[in-house]
């Protein structure tokens, strides 16, 4: 006699479980990327056009920089 198992999920296939994981993983990090984007702009929102030159930027570098862009 013969048996068939058929409880195993192929390789790569994850069950809901995973899934639901991966998209609250995902949205945790989408959370904490915008968080430290908004905590380096206010800090460099609040020097002073000179001490933002003595670093190297201008006021409109501050979004550039916050969102990690690169400055053109």
């Amino acid at each position: 006699m013969a048996a068939f198992d058929t409880t195993r999920t192929t390789y790569g296939s994850g069950n809901l479980f995973g899934r639901v994981a991966a998209v609250i993983g995902a949205v945790a990090s989408t959370v904490v990327d915008w968080n430290d984007a908004r905590m380096t702009r206010n800090t460099l929102n609040k020097l002073t056009d000179r001490e933002l030159a003595d670093i190297g930027m201008i006021r409109s570098d501050i979004d550039a920089v916050a969102t990690g862009r690169p400055l053109g």
